[in-house]
């Protein structure tokens, strides 16, 4: 089992959003292809017991990654990135929608904006998020659905993936 490393989690409301930074192991390119590549995506991006499905990945700027989010008893929970702006090895960005299975959005729940970025620190690569909200609502309700919990324990999952 790789020990976790520390996560900086801030929840900014007044500027409607939340930045997270982690810091990974392994060089900027395994890490960058860790995140754009969906069978190594599948392999980390859900927090265990779940287990993520890729139904289709276009990444490229105004492609899509349209995937599922499976339960341990089989339900399942479709999400989409449309993907806006890429500079490889660098950072991309895109609009996170949880959707049903052939991508139509679900209004119910709050888009998520990310910027993702990378840079090579030295003795490995330091990702910093950026999600970005259209209300302080919205990012309450993303944190009361476990988001925080959830995807720390998925970048725990992506430790895993590169130390093999």
């Amino acid at each position: 089992m790789i020990a976790n490393k520390e996560l900086v989690f801030e929840k900014d409301l007044d500027n409607k959003k939340i930045t997270i930074e982690r810091e990974f192991d392994a060089p900027l390119s395994h890490v960058w292809k860790a995140w754009t590549d969906s069978a190594i995506l599948d392999l980390w991006w859900a927090p265990r017991p779940w287990s993520t499905e890729t139904k289709s990945m276009d990444f490229r700027e105004g492609g899509t990654w349209l995937y599922s989010m499976v339960g341990p008893e089989g339900e399942r929970h479709y999400c989409r990135a449309d993907y806006q702006k890429i500079v490889p090895n660098q950072r991309y960005t895109y609009i996170d929608a949880f959707c049903d299975e052939n991508g139509n959005k679900n209004a119910e729940f709050p888009n998520m904006n990310w910027t993702v970025e990378f840079k090579a620190n030295g003795k490995g690569t330091t990702v910093t998020i950026e999600i970005r909200f259209t209300s302080e609502e919205s990012i309450q309700k993303i944190l009361e659905m476990g988001f925080k919990e959830g995807f720390t324990m998925a970048l725990g999952n992506l430790d895993e993936v590169l130390a093999q």
